[in-house]
């Protein structure tokens, strides 16, 4: 069966693979304080433009989100996403666990509105019992989003600025960011994205890695204790060297960016796909993620055949299904899903 469920429902890059068996039999020091780890950090200054940026590696995508959080902010202070938001929704309410409250607004296009944030602290320091409050202390947002929608470069420099404003930290979750820089969509690079937050990661579980995020503090200093936090989130890899070398890997000769380029390509032909048999796209997602309707008896015959997820049950007669690509989709798997739908739907 062919799979478009995920975009780490495959191991990992060969080149990685090959990096780890070279090194396999060397030893060094623990939990990232190895020549590799270290040469990985250089490679993604070098590559954000920002020699002086604190670089971090944790080993997946919810600690990274909890740790970040827990670790800016106070007790009394909450943050702040959109409705659709990874830590709202996807996350079983790991941010909370540890003290801190989401602060849910509506979205636009599932991205947050600098308008609708401004909005939304204006009433709340007008209200003279804002002490007795949870403290709005960051904002969040995924680049891209969970719908795979991209923030432009006049709407991330828009936010930032908001949050300056209000006193608040950016942090940007960056689990499919090679995918939204990648995109068409994307009017900007990953130093703009460095110097428009004060933290961000750059995701390697979806985007090639065995596993592992790489955690960037460029719009602000590592908060003090960080490593500490780190292993009190459970975050903290004790082969700390298996993350320095994937990520060492990723950044030499923009490996990242390419197998990020494909899997958009990839994307780009699933979504024609799905248009030339008449199915119609749920959301207009630029990036490796699409989301198309299906009537539930042809979700039936096709989940028989192809391995995908519900993202929505819309109504009795709708449900939207969401497709995903990869470094690892391959010409010959949507070739198959074409033939699929061609043998449905005839």
């Amino acid at each position: 069966m062919i799979s478009f469920e995920s975009d780490y429902n495959n191991g990992t890059l060969p080149e990685i693979l090959e990096a780890l068996g070279k090194t396999n039999d060397e030893k060094t020091s623990g939990y990232g304080f190895d020549p590799y780890t270290e040469a990985a950090k250089e490679k993604i200054r070098k590559t954000i433009s920002m020699e002086d940026a604190d670089v971090t590696f944790l080993v997946g995508g919810t600690q990274t989100n909890t740790t970040v959080i827990d670790s800016v902010l106070l007790g009394c202070e909450g943050v702040i996403c959109v409705e659709t938001g990874h830590i709202e929704v996807h996350e079983s309410g790991a941010v909370e666990a540890f003290g801190h409250k989401v602060i849910t607004l509506p979205s636009t296009d599932s991205k947050l509105n600098p308008n609708t944030l401004a909005s939304y602290m204006d009433i709340f320091l007008a209200d003279e019992t804002h002490s007795h409050m949870v403290q709005p202390g960051m904002v969040y947002v995924s680049m891209p989003t969970e719908l795979g929608m991209v923030y432009t470069r006049e709407e991330l420099e828009a936010l930032y600025t908001t949050c300056q404003k209000y006193d608040l930290r950016l942090f940007v979750d960056g689990a499919r960011l090679g995918y939204g820089l990648m995109s068409e969509a994307c009017n900007y690079d990953l130093p703009f994205i460095a110097r428009h937050c004060d933290v961000f990661y750059i995701g390697g579980t979806k985007v090639g890695a065995m596993f592992g995020e790489a955690v960037v503090f460029s719009g602000m200093k590592t908060p003090k204790y960080f490593f500490t936090n780190v292993k009190r989130h459970g975050a903290l890899l004790a082969k700390g060297r298996m993350l320095g070398i994937q990520f060492d890997t990723l950044f030499t000769d923009n490996l990242y960016f390419k197998v990020s380029r494909h899997a958009i390509a990839m994307s780009e032909r699933i979504r024609s796909i799905f248009c030339k048999h008449g199915i119609d796209i749920a959301y207009d997602s630029p990036t490796n993620q699409q989301f198309v309707i299906l009537s539930p008896t042809l979700y039936e015959k096709l989940s028989q055949k192809v391995a995908f997820e519900i993202w929505e049950r819309k109504s009795e007669t709708e449900i939207i299904c969401r497709f995903v690509t990869s470094w690892a989709t391959r010409e010959e798997e949507l070739e198959e899903l074409d033939e699929i739908l061609q043998n449905i739907l005839s």
